[in-house]
């Protein structure tokens, strides 16, 4: 089986799967109860939290862990605007994961909030240049995705950030770094929150963070017993840290040699598919965007259908987003950069890990021209 719907999900690596594994059968205990064993755990809970703020350059108290990206979306919507003071202003894009979109429209119901859209440029980045045409001072909260999960566009956050800071000075400046973290190359964060998925790192589901600035305004998440510094309560998800404390120190250890590699088969299979008829690259050049994300229109055929003739063959590939794959209409993220008609009817999104191979982007390619010769002629009649 080829794998190539990795921005759906990873494979856990194995390492990380035993390291869960250990901390469900001997490192088990509550780290909140106060006893010796418990204070073990809290020890290593936190040696986990200071690594993970190191690779991004702040402080461990600025790490909040979460159940993933979803709920690190969700926070920093809710937990920034629950904290400003009158009717909030936000600016979004309408191309962002719907844990954003969604949950902005549900905020704008819930605090008055009027909602804007930046400009967007045809391959899915924000128009840097155009942010002045929605962002003024009365902008209390931006959400700009870092890499966009289906067309892999890679934003530029130093840019947006210091547009933000001179437009809308008083702002919380927030982005989803699902697709982004560990994927590309990063300095440090410009922004004032930032969301990050375990699963997308070979590390166990149900476990992410939610970066925040210790300068913002923020009212938090769950509410509960008092965890994580009060920001997010719940019983804290030993298993799920230290499995993805394991992933990422594996990604530290091999991170240029692994970005290498998913470009390496990236732009093989693109090299490969190009040569034939009627397709199309959707999104940045194969160049400059994220390394692990290729879209491509095939004109002539249903992704859908091409997707589940693929799967007979034994290639895993999507058609978009798995929180949108199950649901009925047009894609809003095409929508939004003028990829309509048959060009989305045709889409495939294909998404690499470190572990896959060039070989892998020759036999998938060859299994893809073979089904498109047969699905083209079908449509034909």
């Amino acid at each position: 089986m080829i794998y190539f719907d990795n921005s759906a999900t990873t494979q856990t690596l194995p390492e990380a799967a035993q390291r869960a594994c250990l901390a469900m059968t001997n490192d088990y205990y509550n780290p909140a109860a106060a006893y010796g064993a418990a204070f073990s755990v809290e020890k290593i809970v936190m040696e986990a939290r200071s690594f993970v703020s190191s690779l991004l350059g702040v402080s461990p108290a600025e790490i909040i862990y979460t159940s993933g990206g979803t709920e690190s979306n969700n926070a920093a919507v809710f937990g920034t605007l629950r904290g400003v003071h009158g009717k909030p202003t936000v600016v979004t894009t309408a191309i962002e994961h719907p844990s954003v979109f969604e949950t902005v429209n549900v905020a704008a119901k819930l605090f008055d909030a009027n909602v804007l859209y930046a400009p967007l440029c045809p391959d899915g980045t924000v128009d840097v240049d155009r942010l002045s045409e929605v962002l003024s001072a009365e902008t209390s909260f931006v959400s700009i995705m870092h890499v966009n999960n289906e067309l892999g566009s890679v934003n530029d956050l130093d840019r947006i950030a210091a547009k933000v800071r001179a437009l809308a000075p008083s702002a919380i400046l927030h982005s989803d770094g699902v697709q982004a973290f560990m994927k590309i190359r990063m300095g440090k964060l410009p922004v004032d929150l930032y969301s990050v998925s375990a699963h997308k790192l070979h590390a166990p589901k149900g476990v992410g963070f939610l970066y925040v600035n210790n300068g913002v305004r923020f009212a938090g998440g769950q509410i509960g017993g008092g965890q994580e510094r009060n920001l997010r309560s719940g019983t804290t998800n030993v298993p799920g840290i230290l499995g993805f404390d394991t992933a990422l120190r594996a990604y530290r250890s091999n991170e240029a040699a692994w970005h290498a590699q998913m470009l390496r088969v990236k732009t093989r299979l693109y090299r490969n598919l190009s040569t034939l008829p009627d397709v199309v690259l959707n999104g940045p050049s194969v160049e400059t965007g994220a390394p692990h994300i290729l879209n491509l229109s095939f004109l002539g055929v249903r992704g859908e259908v091409l997707m589940h003739a693929l799967e007979r063959c034994g290639v895993l590939v999507s058609t978009g987003s798995a929180c949108s794959s199950k649901k009925q209409g047009k894609n809003r993220i095409l929508n939004a950069v003028g990829i309509t008609g048959a060009r989305q009817e045709g889409t495939i999104r294909f998404s690499f890990c470190p572990f896959n191979t060039e070989e892998e982007a020759d036999i998938a390619a060859n299994a893809i021209e073979g089904q498109l010769r047969i699905l083209r002629r079908y449509q034909r009649r």
